[in-house]
């Protein structure tokens, strides 16, 4: 992909084009202001653009600060031939004339770029241009740039607008690279894309085509990643940047150094290379920033690669020399903040290879529960290399592999460590991580279970017992044991306080030759498990306001541990109120939880939960009726368990991917993701996503009847296992799907015992579908949008035209068919049975539209009579009448009369 070889699309400006079409009309000229490398020339480009279209005659001249040496140098080019200068007044009057033309009637639009460094005498001909009505100017103008009094005077006149661009949001840069991929980005990719890049779009642009084209943004089908870590700068990246560090002084230089290996850094520490005066000039150039933490004033770089340049082109000897006196200078101080054993330890390593290794295993770990997983290994291992392996060091490394993505290692690592275990406190520890390690990673449930048992064989100890039977719980309810689970949390409260076991001086993690956390205090993870599944087993069992409730209990009591106990991320809590959420109906609510978790994991780059929070959301959007939003999401839930090595996870999420780009019309890309994914095992958690892959996957090939066979087996499954949500979705599917009238009385059952708005609406979504009674569909229809699905409300709303138009009631079945439009309109172009066109709708038998579904889909009359146990001749006949009903002369037109995408002619869905 050479990305080079073309324009970046103009993204993301929406409002400053909304700005450009109000004002041109009337105006004298629009100024695009803003900082270097924001996109001012691209987008006054785009101004230029549109005044051509309207009518007017463009020109374009750069100025630059040679040209500013001569007047007019850089206009020159612009000025008639022929016209005598020699006198400015009667000069630039000809000017106006020659450019208005013999009638008077052209009209130019100039765009002058870097307008500050224009010359006074070209800015005087153009003011007297667009004072006579002339030209209109479009310019751009850097600001932080020193003003001529003559282009002061030109961009301050009041009909001279303003259009002020900044940096690009996260959100925006997302959507730049969207566009200029041709496919989203991983949101990771694009988090790291805009932090580096600060949202400068020179920058931002830079950084991709320098990954591209070193091989390191991949594109696996569905997202563009990075592959290897944070984006580099490229050559020319670093000249623009060392265009501007070059001019600084040796002592803002070494500040600078210093920032870009240990920051931030107290002002006091800066204050030792630099006096203040130079710091303050480092920071009006906009090359430092200081921010207040409590009563510490800290100064850091202004820019990422301003500190990945500087570090590139530090020599291995000064690096050292500020490294160590860095180290000097915080030792000096106290290293009284939280983070400072840390960061004395990871500056000592990097600067002679070792450290003391009792400072090297108490940075690691309070780098295990800052989560900067990399350097904890880093220090773990060197550690060890220091001969100290003991069971806290395999345990912490085993814990720090897991989270990178090393599940194999971080078995054989923890098996270690359980092997070597003697205390109690060291065997219950050592084993909760292992099953986490065992049964979320590599998917092996009888084997986590096998550890938890094991270890409750060797432990006498109630508070140790208790923390096991919690570890359990934590593996049952995923497990598609939900009920065993919550009974093993029957006496697990939302309030830490109220569990004794973990007070602050009671020790779970082992401690034989480390601190356990930040403060010594202990390490109540297996609680934080234990809670986090019960929210899961609550709403799984139907229970949902309760789990809602719990989650957001266990996400204050975990809040407030603050530091103490950042493992798990206090986000992760959020996974299971935005599942829950959902699950009452409150879909916008669970929206809003879940990517504000999404967003603080990425921040805080943890990938594993963030993994299981992005399938949850591409569930959130499934049932908002989003396909095209919930493959996103799956997408980004599969792009990292592929980096995690988590079977469990990218079985989910596969399905997931299938069953959207099934609903939206692709049948042949769905059948290769569900082969994909049937090729591993997940979690019963997740197991819905695997039936309406397979359901909707079979009815985008028009196989309506084998679909709702799929979903009745999943049904049946959920009910076994007593997981009530995933049943009462699975049979509403089914409803969509045709099966209706045998779904009803079971949703009938179910509402009474599952909490939320969503039983009421599901039964009657599927009331109404049996009874196909108009009035009681536009009732449903109402419901499902009020709770923020409008996929299943256009379906509802659509089926209640067809009931209608079938009845007579013409006018209202075109009113209603306008508002199933409309809701559908928000449905990112799904393709639903039930929005099918209500004349064709109306039109066929059920029986008929089912074969001609299925032959619109490529299959044979005898593989129809097969699928339907029909007779061939049965299908004959009905697809006869079909073609009469339609009007169509044959197979070859039911696509198109069913608004399918149909097959090739080679009996392929064309991809």
């Amino acid at each position: 992909m050479n990305l080079r070889s073309s324009q970046w699309p103009l993204t993301a400006r929406d409002e400053q084009l909304a700005d450009f079409d109000a004002a041109w009309g009337t105006c004298r000229g629009l100024v695009v202001s803003g900082p270097a490398g924001v996109g001012k020339t691209r987008l006054a480009e785009e101004f230029l653009a549109r005044a051509v279209r309207s009518g007017f005659r463009g020109g374009r001249a750069t100025a630059t600060a040679a040209a500013a040496e001569m007047p007019l140098a850089a206009i020159a080019h612009l000025i008639p031939p022929g016209v005598d200068l020699s006198d400015p007044v009667a000069g630039f009057t000809a000017v106006a004339r020659r450019l208005a033309g013999p009638g008077r009637d052209r009209r130019w639009a100039l765009l002058v770029d870097d307008l500050h460094l224009l010359d006074s005498a070209s800015v005087v001909l153009l003011r007297q241009l667009t004072d006579a009505g002339v030209v209109r100017l479009l310019g751009t103008l850097r600001t932080g740039q020193p003003l001529g009094a003559a282009v002061v005077a030109l961009c301050g006149d009041p009909s001279v607008r303003r259009v002020d661009v900044g940096a690009f949001t996260p959100q925006q840069t997302d959507a730049v690279l969207q566009q200029a991929l041709g496919a989203p980005a991983a949101r990771r990719t694009s988090f790291e894309l805009h932090r580096v890049s600060g949202g400068n779009v020179l920058f931002l642009r830079e950084l991709v085509e320098g990954a591209s084209a070193a091989g390191r943004l991949t594109f696996d089908g569905e997202l563009w990643s990075l592959t290897d870590g944070e984006p580099q700068a490229t050559s020319r990246l670093t000249e623009l940047v060392d265009a501007r560090l070059g001019a600084v002084p040796e002592q803002g230089r070494a500040v600078l150094e210093l920032l870009a290996l240990c920051a931030p850094v107290p002002l006091a520490d800066a204050q030792a290379l630099a006096p203040l005066p130079v710091l303050a000039d480092l920071e009006a150039a906009g090359l430092v920033r200081t921010t207040t933490d409590r009563r510490r004033t800290e100064v850091c770089l202004a820019h990422p690669l301003y500190g990945e340049l500087l570090r590139a082109g530090l020599a291995p000897l000064r690096r050292r020399h500020h490294l160590l006196a860095q180290i000097e200078r915080t030792t000096a101080g106290g290293a009284r903040r939280r983070d400072d054993r840390r960061r004395l330890a990871a500056w000592q390593l990097a600067a002679t290879g070792t450290a003391d290794p009792a400072l090297l295993l108490e940075a690691a770990s309070l780098a295990r529960y800052a989560h900067d997983y990399p350097l904890a290994a880093r220090l773990l291992r060197a550690a060890e290399a220091e001969g100290r392996q003991s069971v806290t060091t395999r345990h912490l490394l085993g814990e720090v592999l897991f989270e990178l993505g090393d599940t194999v290692e971080a078995e054989a690592v923890l098996a270690d460590a359980d092997a070597a275990a003697v205390s109690e406190s060291d065997v219950v520890a050592v084993a909760i991580s292992r099953t986490m390690n065992l049964f979320w990673a590599a998917g092996r449930t009888d084997d986590a279970l096998a550890v938890i048992a094991r270890a409750q064989a060797r432990v006498t100890g109630e508070p140790w017992l208790r923390m096991l039977r919690y570890s359990e719980a934590a593996v049952r309810i995923p497990a598609g044991q939900p009920e065993h689970g919550l009974a093993l949390l029957d006496d697990l409260h939302p309030e830490l306080d109220a569990h004794p076991d973990l007070d602050p001086s009671a020790e779970l993690r082992p401690a034989a030759d480390a601190r356990p956390g930040p403060d010594g205090g202990a390490d109540p993870a297996p609680w934080l498990a234990g809670a986090m599944m019960k929210v899961a087993g609550l709403d799984l069992t139907g229970r949902s306001a309760e789990a809602a409730a719990f989650a957001e209990a266990v996400h204050r009591s975990h809040e407030r541990l603050d530091q103490r106990s950042l493992y798990p991320h206090p986000a992760s809590q959020l996974i299971g109120l935005s599942a829950s959420l959902r699950g009452l109906g409150r879909l916008a609510e669970s929206r809003e939880v879940g990517e504000r978790a999404f967003k603080q994991l990425t921040e805080a780059d943890i990938s594993v939960p963030a993994i299981w929070l992005a399938i949850n959301l591409g569930l959130t959007e499934w049932l908002a009726g989003r396909p095209a939003t919930a493959r996103r999401w799956y997408a980004e839930a599969a792009a990292r368990a592929r980096t995690q090595r988590s079977a469990n996870a990218l079985h989910a999420a596969l399905h997931g991917i299938a069953a959207c780009v099934a609903v939206l019309g692709d049948g042949a890309a769905a059948r290769r993701l569900l082969a994909e994914a049937d090729a591993g095992t997940g979690l019963p958690l997740y197991r819905d996503t695997a039936y309406l892959a397979r359901a909707w996957t079979a009815a985008a090939g028009g196989d309506l009847d084998g679909a709702r066979r799929v979903l009745r087996v999943g049904a049946a499954e959920a009910a076994a296992a007593g997981i009530r949500t995933t049943e009462s979705l699975l049979l509403t599917e089914t409803a969509r799907l045709g099966g209706a009238r045998e779904v009803v009385e079971r949703l009938r059952e179910l509402a009474p015992s599952c909490q939320g708005a969503w039983p009421a609406a599901r039964l009657s979504l599927a009331t109404a579908l049996a009874c196909d009674e108009p009035d009681q569909l536009l009732a449903a229809a109402v419901e499902l949008q009020t709770l923020g699905a409008d996929l299943t409300a256009a379906e509802a709303a659509n089926s209640a035209s067809v009931a209608l138009r079938r009845a007579g009631r013409t006018r209202a079945a075109t009113a209603a068919a306008r508002q199933a439009a409309s809701w559908a309109a928000h449905c990112e172009g799904a393709r639903t049975p039930l929005l099918l066109p209500a004349e064709t709708t109306t039109a066929l038998s059920g029986r008929q539209r089912e074969i001609a579904l299925l032959a619109a889909n490529g299959a044979t009359n005898k593989r129809i009579a097969g699928m339907l146990s029909l007779s061939v001749r049965t299908v004959e006949n009905q697809l006869q009448r079909a073609y009469v009903t339609l009007g169509i002369a044959g197979r070859q037109e039911l696509p198109a009369a069913l608004g399918v995408s149909g097959v090739t002619s080679a009996g392929r869905q064309p991809e």
